[in-house]
């Protein structure tokens, strides 16, 4: 960890980090920050990977929560609350304060839990994003982590703690401060200390049996641990526990297994018996002599479970979800302790010895895989062509281990550091999970993409995996090129992303947008147009053209509208964006292409790069990206509003540059003010002069009467639709992006009052308008 003469200096490094990345993903200093730790807390398995989702409010009543992610399968809530203090010098975190953050995280479920507080918020909100996972899955929780991320320094390092019950869950806290983000970030992939004491934690010192072994760079011990003990300890410090090659698995794979949990349900004190046990590692242990001459360790450093991560959670899982009465359960458990300056040669081999039986196979423990050195070896010689407006060229770095890069700027002359930043620059580094999200988007696997960094790494670690078997030799200089110009190309569109004027006025899920962009675009050339993204050439020129750069960017604006386009079904943009369901649904979308792309853009087997007629774009594409539909811009204005009036003007000048118009002439401004008019007569927007406010925010702000006309109108017709996709016509009709389940309930109401009324007629589930 940070000492303390080294704080200062921790804390402008911090800051770098938050402006470096701020700047390279166009984001928010809260929401780089958010990322910054995040990344950190998934890598030492403190969480799994977060959604940002920062909703917060002040004053009395208050409440923030700002990412969270929900296991399903063994019901643990991940929250994180962010307190990002910007102070020009670094702040203690105190016992107070922290107890201020739990009260804000336990005032934003208690809250969560409750319809009218969902009803209140908008669908496309991140407080809605973060809220309805807990709403819709109350019943299924069984444990809450809370993650504190903070820039400053705990005033007492403090492990995880639990923190009483919240909403009739158990919940457990830990802190992620300035020093642990430090100390985390420098520690070349070490684990993070973590001390144990299991003689308060168990009452009483464990018991154990010294093996005998005269080896000197480790000792051994075997125990008979208590199934309350370790669920305990599981508990508190939960994927923490387990070696990061099994914990990548656990996390990407199924956590719990079913035989485990039935042994200890229906037959717990045959367990010992039929059980394999686990085996385990640590860095030191504390030991003392029971009463009657026995040994027994009082605390542990350092506990990493490399197998049995399974059999760990199964115990735990087995507590929560059944109830079960641990006390008859004892695991046995082989303990190696390993000598410091061994631990980084010695536990990964045992952790692979260990595993060689079971399905954690080669793959999965793909961080010591030779392909990530090979990768390293030809980065620091490989120069790539220099970028425009330069005169010399630069290297790609490929960080194979975590820390790498900050290593070499962490030590040496200023003059070296300034060497290294030019022939390295920090927008060329590539870590391995980075190296898995950018080949899957161009595999067309968005879905996978979007599960997180954690789980679309052990998918390319098992896709690599065989391909490495099958000709390694392939892995070579051309791979590499190729694999940087897809992070030039990733990067570039995420930038653009971010800055856009369409996503600052609806932000969100822009993670999701910028990987199923990409991968639309790739399988559209290939299905429609039988060409290609050159990336040799993106890689001779180490940018990309005016034109592909504005192709990708009209895209990536259709994409963002048709994902929060969900089905009626849907209600969280970001779980179904994990789905292979959704990639079938925009895969399949007709999007507006320009003709040309530029010059990367290359038919397969072509020689010259250029686009014959047989792929020109037809008619419909030809249209301009101007010609942005009516009930489009209609679907942006309740973001645009915010809540506050807006200057007729102002709001006319917004729709135009939404719609792709530079500048605004007579015809577009009537063509945007007919789009208010539409507006203020679906009781959207209300007009009083030159100033324009919302009409009405939520569904229930509407008169019934005037709804049901509109729910009328919606309809356009007398053809027989399906009542549910009558609901989602409606509900765009009035600017909700998504159905959610107020509307769903208002509009069914009103479905049921017209049929009464005699202005609906139905036949089974599907209705239309009387004539």
């Amino acid at each position: 960890m940070v000492n303390e003469s080294d704080i200062a200096t921790a804390y402008k490094e911090f800051w770098e980090d938050v402006f470096l990345e701020a700047d390279s993903s166009a984001s928010p200093q809260p929401e780089a920050f958010f990322n910054l730790y995040s990344r950190l807390a998934t890598l030492t398995g403190e969480c799994t990977d977060l959604t940002y989702s920062p909703a917060k409010k002040e004053g009395r009543g208050g409440y923030q929560v700002d990412g969270y992610a929900l296991e399903t399968e063994t019901g643990e809530l991940y929250l994180a609350v962010c307190d990002l203090r910007s102070s020009t010098e670094v702040e203690s975190l105190n016992a107070g304060q922290i107890e201020v953050l739990i009260q804000r995280v336990r005032s934003f479920l208690e809250r969560a839990i409750k319809p009218e507080f969902i009803q209140e918020l908008e669908e496309t909100s991140p407080a809605f994003e973060a809220a309805y996972p807990v709403y819709s899955n109350y019943r299924a929780i069984r444990r809450i982590r809370i993650v504190i991320f903070s820039n400053a320094r705990l005033a007492t390092r403090r492990p995880p703690e639990a923190t009483g019950e919240i909403i009739g869950h158990p919940a457990v806290f830990s802190v992620l401060d300035l020093a642990r983000y430090d100390g985390i970030k420098k520690s070349k992939g070490q684990i993070e200390p973590i001390e144990i004491d299991l003689a308060e934690l168990n009452g009483s010192p464990l018991p154990c049996l010294k093996a005998h072994t005269d080896a000197g760079d480790y000792s051994a011990f075997l125990v008979a641990m208590p199934g309350p003990l370790l669920a305990k300890i599981y508990s508190l410090y939960g994927p923490r526990l387990l070696e990061q090659n099994v914990r990548t698995f656990l996390q990407a794979k199924t956590k719990v297994n079913r035989g485990i949990i039935e042994t200890i349900v229906s037959n717990p004190r045959r367990f010992f018996a039929y059980n394999n046990g686990i085996t385990a590692t640590a860095s030191s242990l504390e030991t003392n002599r029971l009463d009657d001459g026995s040994l027994a360790i009082q605390s542990i450093r350092n506990l990493q479970i490399v197998n049995g991560g399974q059999t760990t959670a199964s115990i735990l899982y087995a507590k929560d979800r059944s109830g079960a009465d641990l006390q008859d359960i004892w695991v046995p458990m082989k303990l190696s302790v390993v000598a410091p300056e061994y631990l980084e040669e010695m536990v990964p081999k045992i952790s692979r010895y260990a595993n060689t039986q079971n399905k954690i196979n080669e793959a999965d423990f793909f961080s010591s895989h030779p392909f990530h050195l090979k990768l390293e070896q030809i980065s620091r010689r490989l120069m790539a062509p220099p970028k425009p407006g330069f005169l010399s060229g630069s290297k790609w770095f490929y960080e194979r281990a975590r820390g790498q890069y900050n290593d070499q700027l962490a030590y040496g002359t200023p003059a070296a550091r300034t060497k290294f930043e030019h022939e390295y620059p920090k927008d060329q580094r590539i870590d391995k999970t980075e190296l898995g999200k950018f080949e899957l988007t161009f595999q067309c696997q968005p879905n996978v993409v979007s599960l997180g960094e954690q789980k679309c790494f052990i998918e390319f670690a098992e896709h690599i995996g065989k391909k490495w078997e099958e000709n390694e030799a392939s892995f070579d200089d051309e791979w590499f090129k190729r694999a940087a110009a897809r992070a030039l190309v990733f990067r570039w569109t995420d930038r653009m992303v971010a800055t856009s004027d369409w996503y600052r006025s609806d932000r969100g899920f822009k993670a999701q947008i910028v990987t199923y962009s990409i991968a639309w675009l790739v399988s559209y050339l290939a299905r429609v147009r039988k060409s290609e993204i050159s990336l040799e050439m993106i890689w001779n020129t180490q940018t990309i053209s005016e034109e592909l750069g504005q192709g990708l960017l009209e895209v990536a604006r259709q994409v963002a509208r048709k994902i929060k386009d969900t089905p009626p079904n849907v209600k969280n943009i970001g779980e179904y964006c994990k789905q292979e369901a959704c990639w079938s649904a925009i895969q399949s979308a007709h999007f507006i292409v320009p003709q040309q792309l530029g010059p990367e853009v290359r038919r397969v087997g072509g020689s010259n790069g250029a686009e014959t007629a047989a792929i020109l774009e037809t008619r419909a594409s030809r249209i301009s990206a101007a010609n942005v539909e009516r009930d489009d811009l209609i679907l942006s204005l309740r973001q645009l509003m915010d809540g506050s009036a807006r200057d007729r003007d102002d709001l006319i000048g917004e729709l135009a540059r939404l719609s792709g118009y530079e500048r605004t002439g007579s015809r577009v401004r009537e063509e945007m003010t007919n789009v208010i008019r539409t507006a203020v007569r679906r009781g959207i927007l209300k007009s009083n002069g030159e100033q324009i406010t919302i009409g009405a925010r939520t569904i229930s702000d509407y008169d019934r009467e005037f709804l049901k006309d509109q729910f009328l109108a919606s309809m356009q017709g007398r053809s027989w639709t399906e009542r549910s996709e009558s609901i989602r016509m409606f509900a765009r009709w009035l600017g909700f992006r998504r159905t959610g389940p107020y509307i769903e309930d208002a509009a069914k109401s009103l479905i049921n009052g017209l049929i009464r009324e005699d202005r609906l007629e139905s036949d089974g589930s599907e209705i239309r308008r009387r004539g």
